[in-house]
């Protein structure tokens, strides 16, 4: 998927997000709204490592599979399971999970290229993770992309879905942990991407276009489920 990325002017000193169409970068610009990921050599960073290395020791390789097969799914449809239908294949449902996917990817961009975090699996070497990985990957560790766009897209289909809610939640909260599974993302760079991916559903629900384009989906699952 191919994401128009505009620059935008200084905020807060460098600004953190980017214009997708439909949010002012201002009002998801994450360094507003997230605090730094903890420091290379703090405690709490040497907490975060501490904590994946006791996830690769205990996890089994049914997990690491499932970790494997999440990890390379970031698109809107990782609730299908969740809500037993194709959500893609509703045509309304589709556009407004499209258009959430392209706000909420061109601003973890701007985000991770913002806070420019290292991988754990750079930063140490030793860190297992449950497929091989590219040592030259960009500093993108935070906030983790697969948790901003599983809370991002959580949030809105709780919303349409109240029914379904919680289980949609609970597969939100289930699709961001495997990142720690994998070994690709830290503890806070985890909860970032559920406070920003959070704040960007907030933020697209108030917009006049995504509203309309909810009423509209919102009218296609009634109808379909």
């Amino acid at each position: 998927m191919k994401h128009i990325v505009l620059t935008c002017g200084l905020l807060l000193g460098i600004s953190a997000t980017a214009q997708a169409g439909l949010l002012d970068p201002a009002a998801v610009d994450a360094s507003r709204f997230l605090p730094p990921p903890p420091a290379a050599g703090s405690a709490d960073n040497k907490a975060e490592f501490d904590e994946l290395r006791a996830i690769a020791a205990r996890s089994t390789p049914d997990e690491l599979a499932a970790a494997l097969r999440d990890g390379k799914d970031e698109r809107p449809d990782l609730f299908n399971s969740t809500v037993g239908f194709d959500l893609m294949a509703l045509p309304e449902t589709g556009k407004l999970l499209t258009m959430l996917a392209e706000e909420e990817g061109a601003d973890a961009k701007a985000a991770k290229k913002y806070f420019h975090r290292v991988r754990p699996y750079r930063a140490d070497p030793t860190v297992k993770t449950c497929a091989p990985t590219d040592p030259n990957k960009a500093a993108n560790s935070y906030p983790s992309g697969h948790a901003t766009i599983a809370f991002s897209t959580g949030v809105v289909l709780a919303q349409l879905m109240p029914a379904k809610s919680q289980a949609i939640m609970a597969r939100a909260y289930q699709f961001a942990e495997t990142r720690l599974t994998c070994g690709v993302h830290f503890r806070s760079d985890i909860v970032a991407g559920q406070q920003y991916g959070t704040i960007i559903a907030l933020k697209l629900m108030e917009n006049p276009v995504f509203k309309a384009q909810m009423a509209k989906a919102q009218a296609e699952l009634a109808a379909h489920t």
